[in-house]
C-alpha cells in the first residue's frame, strides 16, 4: 500500500538540512530503486522552486511499503531526524486517484 509521510521543519531548518541531504537523498533514491518511491520534495518557504536562503519548511514522501508500521519505521529512521531537521512527522494512508 502506499503512505504519505508529512513532515515538517524546524524554523531556520536549511543548515541541518544541508548537513543531511546526502544521507536523506540516498535512502529516497534506494526506495526509487525498488520501485517504490511516488514522488518526493521539500514545501519552499516561499512561492519559488529555488527559495533560497528561506529555505523550507517541510517535506513530502509517498512511497509503497508493506504496512502502516513498516512506513511510520522508515520515517523514523530518516537522516533529517537524526539532525534535528524535522519537528514533526506524519504518516498515513495514501490512495493514489489520479494520474
Amino acid at each position: 500500500m502506499l503512505y504519505a509521510i508529512i513532515s515538517e521543519d524546524v524554523a531556520n531548518s536549511l543548515p541541518l538540512r544541508k548537513q543531511a541531504r546526502a544521507d536523506h537523498l540516498a535512502r529516497l533514491e534506494s526506495l526509487k530503486e525498488q520501485g517504490r518511491l511516488i514522488l518526493a520534495g521539500p514545501h519552499p518557504a516561499i512561492d519559488s522552486n529555488d527559495p533560497g536562503d528561506a529555505g523550507f519548511t517541510g517535506s513530502l514522501v509517498v512511497a509503497e511499503f508493506p504496512s502502516l508500521e513498516a512506513a511510520k519505521q522508515w520515517a523514523d529512521a530518516d537522516p533529517y531526524i537524526a539532525a534535528g531537521v524535522y519537528a514533526g512527522v506524519t504518516v498515513k494512508p495514501f490512495k493514489k486517484v489520479l494520474p
